[in-house]
């Protein structure tokens, strides 16, 4: 059973995700510089375990299992019984290609876990991220990085952990980094006004180099956006007059310049919105063309293909073929409005309130949302009408793509652009949007949604919507097609719905957080985000003082040029040590490079350790740095090393044999006069003890001696866990006739003082000394050849 978070088509309140900017990561986030303030700017990694829609199987335990990804390691993921083999699944949701670290966090500081972490695509088919099966070093974790695209699941398995230990998971992170194939854009239609008003925008207008410009767009492209998209008006008007402008601004001529800038000139992506409309079009207003306005539905139906048709052919033939083209604007009320107009009750724009006779004379394809589950028949048919009417023009804007692209041998992909701030409307838009335009025989590839807080709530509440709607129609690509964020007024404070600050920095960090809600979304169905007209709204632009008409860009903007990681680091490093004893510290870590998956060591150059750090039991965190960045180490000091818990402790004499039938029996400084038998199920430890006879384990849980003199062999058949001295772990060598041991998982013969042979066999995993070699009187055989 698949014990899983709210699953994505949930409704309700979601789990805030706060963007983690991986400075540890990647290197040093240097400051990006310019007029307008600085911003701290790192490339984006991203939990995937905090997600709502990730889950955990486990092997036993499962009333714990959500412990593991409850992002607090003070709880933990418990396995019921022995360590051995139990296993813990996190399902990331869907698979992801640019999944590279994973961090585990155990639940003991002072014990040595050995665990596999594999990854897989299907859960069928398992690769191995990292083998932590030999480790002997008590720690709480570790880091691992690994190259596994399409990688859904990420599983760790025990194959072993010192006595005492408790078998579960404190922590399971997996962290996403942003794809290659991510778009990053923006919408700058209005630069044909900019071209024409003579602005200027330079990178460093002041600086004796300025940088790229003075073209808006070569700003925008020497920032790191790939993508411009433009509107189109079919014949610009004004919003309150109708009047036809007389720059036609945004109209299909002047687009077709800008789009020769764009594509032909600079080599920029190029998408087309298609407003349909002779002025702004948008959830609250949806005027038809004027030219279209009196024509009867069939006429409109065939007027939107034949004009769709016939622009994107000339952008065509004119080398600038667009990448996408969307079929109308933020059109979750539909578009086109006409006579359906005087039951929606919108009233804007003003020409289109003034001029009913003409613009509201004929069906267009409004929607009428009031009557969304009405249990009137005469509601409900309009309600379906409507919704015929609009997919009738939606699907016939999509097939003139479909036909041009085909007609010229391209490959256009389809956009259908919404913009709501509630998850229900969504998924009935997209429901009832689908169906219908399949059935007419259309289909569009990428389900677009604009994002603005002031209107469209959290981004937690905007990461909720999306990822239900990728659930729903996983056949789609996802997009954030609009966004922004200012860098000013209302005094710093947040926008509606926000918590960034109106700054540079609460900028960069809005828009990062976009970026990472697209690039999460499972099975890599997220396509891009376009800020909407970074150098207009919300600008990330400021005037230059003492130069007329000139513009540089905020420092926020290198968001599209820097969120992206070359590098991925071991940026966490777990220790432990004994109160008193030596911190040791490795001389290096792991870094991947993300361009070809490599892998290799990085010196690290620690910070000193504070003194004192060990005299008492606690944590420290002590800094490093590498040339890829900063790294921590977590050193837990403690005053034992995991051990077992006694149920029944034995000092003294004992006479005679001693049998252990259950339980825990801890012989501490115990002399036993006679053989000590340890029967299924149950445990010895040894501390300090003179036993006269031999030690048998039969199928017993664990077994632990140090620090003790035994007159005769300890033998082991079948008993999980075993340790005879281990000094790495405090464990003090013995004094012992030849030990023949036969273990399950752990063994360790460290450092003792054997007289007679030391032959092993029929152990699962061969014993290790851990660097304590044994002396030995006689020779070694078989398994404990090299102990």
């Amino acid at each position: 059973m698949i014990r899983k978070h709210p699953v994505r088509t949930a409704l309700g309140v979601v789990t805030a995700v706060t963007v983690a900017c991986g400075v540890a990561a990647f290197g040093p986030a240097a400051p990006a510089a310019a007029y307008f303030g600085e911003a701290e700017i790192s490339p984006i990694e991203s939990d995937i375990s905090e997600k709502p829609w990730a889950g955990v199987e486990v092997s036993s335990g499962a009333s714990t299992a959500d412990l593991a990804i409850d992002q607090d390691d003070r709880t933990a993921w418990t396995a019921d019984g022995t360590s051995a083999d139990q296993w813990l699944t996190l399902d990331l949701g869907g698979a992801y290609d640019n999944v590279r670290k994973v961090e585990v966090v155990l639940p003991d500081a002072g014990a040595v876990y050995q665990y596999v972490i594999e990854s897989s695509a299907d859960g069928g088919s398992w690769d191995v991220i990292a083998d932590h099966s030999a480790d002997q070093r008590p720690t709480r974790g570790s880091v691992d990085l690994f190259t596994q695209p399409g990688t859904r699941f990420v599983r760790v398995t025990f194959t072993g952990a010192s006595p005492g230990a408790t078998a579960g998971i404190s922590e399971l992170s997996v962290y996403n980094y942003l794809r290659d194939d991510l778009v990053l854009g923006a919408d700058a239609s209005w630069v044909d006004n900019d071209v024409a008003e003579g602005r200027d925008y330079w990178v460093s207008p002041t600086e004796e180099d300025p940088g790229a410009g003075p073209h808006l767009l070569d700003v925008l492209q020497d920032r790191g956006m790939e993508y411009i998209r433009l509107r189109i008006f079919n014949e610009p008007r004004s919003e309150s007059s109708g009047d036809v402008l007389p720059v036609p601004y945004q109209g299909p001529e002047r687009s077709l310049e800008v789009a020769e800038w764009i594509k032909a000139e600079r080599d920029m992506g190029l998408g087309i919105d298609f407003h349909y409309a002779d002025s702004w079009a948008d959830p609250s207003k949806q005027p038809k063309p004027r030219e279209w306005a009196e024509l009867e539905f069939d006429d409109l139906t065939q007027e939107v293909y034949d004009y769709t048709y016939d622009y994107v052919e000339q952008l065509i033939e004119q080398g600038t073929t667009p990448d996408k083209v969307a079929i109308g604007n933020e059109i979750i009320n539909g578009f086109m409005f006409g006579s359906e107009a005087a039951l929606i009750g919108t009233t804007d724009p003003a020409y289109f309130r003034n001029q009913p006779e003409i613009y509201q004379s004929q069906p267009g394809g409004g929607l009428l949302w009031q009557y969304w589950g009405s249990e009137d028949p005469e509601e409900q048919r309009l309600y379906d009408e409507a919704w015929d009417r609009f997919t009738t023009l939606s699907a016939a804007g999509i097939r003139a793509v479909r036909d041009v692209s085909a007609d010229h041998g391209e490959d256009i992909d389809v956009e259908t652009h919404i913009a709501t701030g509630r998850e229900d409307k969504a998924l009935e838009f997209w429901h009832q949007y689908l169906t219908r335009v399949n059935a007419k025989g259309a289909d569009p590839d990428v389900l677009a949604h604009s994002y603005y807080p002031e209107w469209h709530g959290s981004p937690e509440n905007i990461e909720h919507t999306l990822n239900a709607v990728a659930a729903a129609h996983p056949g789609y690509r996802i997009e954030i097609a609009e966004t922004s964020y200012p860098a000013s007024g209302g005094g710093g404070a947040p926008m509606p719905n926000s918590t960034y600050p109106r700054t540079v920095q609460g900028q960069a960090d809005a828009l990062q957080r976009v970026f990472q809600i697209a690039n999460d979304i499972p099975n890599n169905q997220g396509l891009g985000v376009l800020a909407w007209e970074p150098a207009r709204w919300q600008s990330m632009f400021t005037a230059v003082p003492g130069m007329t008409r000139t513009w540089e860009p905020n420092a926020s903007i290198d968001v599209f040029s820097r969120s992206r990681a070359s590098h991925a680091v071991e940026d966490t490093v777990y220790a432990a040590a004994l109160v008193g004893g030596e911190v040791a510290l490795p001389d290096s870590v792991e870094v991947l490079t993300m361009a070809d998956g490599s892998t290799g060591p990085v010196p690290v150059e620690w910070d000193p350790v504070p003194d004192g750090a060990t005299d008492t039991a606690g944590r420290v965190t002590i800094h490093g740095s590498t040339e890829y960045g900063a790294v921590t180490a977590v050193l837990d000091v403690v005053d034992a090393y995991a051990g077992l818990d006694c149920d029944r402790v034995i000092s003294g004499r004992h006479a005679g044999p001693l049998t252990v039938t259950e339980g825990v029996t801890c012989l501490d400084g115990a002399t036993v006069s006679g053989p000590v038998s340890v029967r299924a199920g149950a445990s010895l430890q040894a501390d300090g003890a003179v036993i006269a006879g031999p030690v048998r384990a039969d199928g017993a849980a664990a077994v632990v001696i140090c620090d003790s003199r035994i007159s005769g062999p300890v033998t082991s058949s079948g008993t999980s866990s075993v340790t005879i001295g281990d000094p790495v772990l405090g464990c003090a060598p013995n004094t012992i006739s030849g030990p023949v041991t036969g273990t399950l998982w752990w063994n360790v013969i460290a450092g003792n003082t054997i007289s007679g042979p030391l032959t092993c066999g029929e152990n699962t995993r061969p014993p290790v000394n851990n660097g304590s070699a044994n002396t030995v009187s006689g020779p070694k055989s078989a398994q404990c050849r090299d102990l």
